[in-house]
């Protein structure tokens, strides 16, 4: 089959690899029909997450027809489905309490110790995303093996387009969860730094679930344009003072809650950033952490602080002085995908949540490479982009597509 393959920094192939097989009885194997590139793609695209080996498959965010299963799977071929992005098996401890990505059984025990000495627990598994999760294939191939596809796909009506369910596997769910993590109340403003696809989701759970006043922190003016249209209030940190504009937004309180949906890789010319990117570029860094410092000192006292960017290892300059003096509330981690699932395509069937408006661009899974590329250094304009194994080459598109796809 075809396949995006990891070379390198900044070096995606696609290249002819062996096809997947069933190796357990709850795994099943599908036929990708939609895969999307995810900004946290390119924290392994620019080789700032370690355990990324040559010839490994990148891809989290995919769906597909299933064309073999298992004895122990509980689908059945032909149908289609959507996968989260975290591999659970639903039977250990956390799975049974709803805490999916925290699943004890997901990573391969030969993998464990890659991050239990740094983590105080071994990560769970996820796919396509570095041998310290598990070291499985993505999903940004022409097929993949799903493991417990008991547990974790769901199936697809065939009236919902591709298009308006493929972000139930990540960042729908991330966005939502982020907005809850928030603990959003009638009366709240809350501020989410970052417009990537992650941090527009956020803003539109918050706002779905009753924020006063959703503020939308970002310097690229397409990504506050659709913040703006999604009903926030808008704030470029490259013309404003961000603190001293969040203060005056919230009527010199400071804001009930904020949402960092940016991450490991902050942008901006703010010293302590700048001293995070030179110790990330040279390897004694691991996370440029501007956004988290900032949000902390942004966030009212007795608020809440919810952290859905992906951080991996260790930042230093950390206001901890700030965080305990003000009696701040942290939620933070990997989505739950699972737990919202359901409850999320119902929402997308009844008309009440749209993601069809973050698509910029659909392309050949042959041109993933491209797509790689125009996402890291084009993010104003290429906001998302879905591969489509078998596209034909020369017919890429922008905007969302109307048509059902299936296999």
């Amino acid at each position: 089959m075809r396949a995006l393959t990891w070379q390198g920094h900044q070096d995606v192939r696609v290249e002819t690899v062996d096809d997947p097989e069933i190796i357990n009885p709850r795994d099943a194997i599908l036929k990708i029909t939609s895969t999307a590139i995810c900004g946290s793609d390119l924290h392994l695209y620019d080789g700032v997450i370690p355990g990324v080996l040559p010839g490994d498959i990148l891809g989290h965010e995919f769906m597909g027809e299933v064309v073999e299963t298992g004895p122990g799977s509980t689908l059945q071929k032909g149908q289609r489905v959507i996968v989260p992005f975290p591999i659970a098996c639903g039977q250990c401890f956390h799975c049974t309490i709803e805490q999916f990505s925290c699943c004890e059984n997901s990573n391969p025990v030969e993998k464990q110790d890659l991050t239990a000495p740094l983590y105080g627990h071994p990560l769970t598994g996820i796919f396509g995303y570095s041998h310290l999760a598990g070291g499985y294939s993505g999903g940004q191939a022409e097929y993949v093996r799903v493991p417990f596809s008991d547990v974790g796909p769901v199936v697809v009506p065939d009236h919902l387009t591709d298009d308006q369910v493929l972000f139930l596997t990540d960042i729908l769910p991330t966005g939502w969860q982020a907005a809850e993590y928030a603990e959003i109340g009638p009366d709240d403003t809350v501020a989410v730094w970052g417009c990537g696809p992650v941090g527009l989701f956020a803003v539109q759970s918050a706002i779905a679930m009753g924020a006063a006043k959703v503020i939308a922190i970002d310097h690229y003016p397409h990504r506050l344009e659709l913040a703006k249209k999604l009903g926030a209030e808008i704030v470029n940190f490259r013309e404003s003072n961000v603190l001293q504009a969040l203060m005056e937004m919230s009527g010199g309180l400071g804001v009930d809650a904020v949402i960092d949906a940016v991450g490991m890789e902050a942008h901006g010319f703010a010293a302590d950033n700048l001293a995070d990117a030179v110790k990330q570029k040279v390897g004694i860094g691991a996370d440029r952490a501007h956004v988290l410092r900032q949000a902390i000192l942004a966030c009212r006292k007795g608020g809440r602080v919810s952290i859905p960017g992906v951080y991996g290892g260790l930042a230093d300059k950390f206001p901890t002085g700030a965080l305990m003096e003000k009696a701040l509330k942290v939620r933070t981690g990997q989505t739950h995908v699972h737990k919202y699932t359901k409850m999320l395509l119902e929402k997308i069937e009844k008309g009440e949540l749209d993601t069809t408006f973050l698509i910029s661009h659909h392309l050949p899974l042959e041109d993933a490479a491209e797509g790689y590329r125009n996402f890291h250094d084009k993010q104003d304009e290429w906001t998302k982009v879905i591969l489509r194994p078998g596209m034909e080459r020369g017919t890429a598109r922008a905007g969302q597509a109307q048509e059902t796809q299936q296999a």
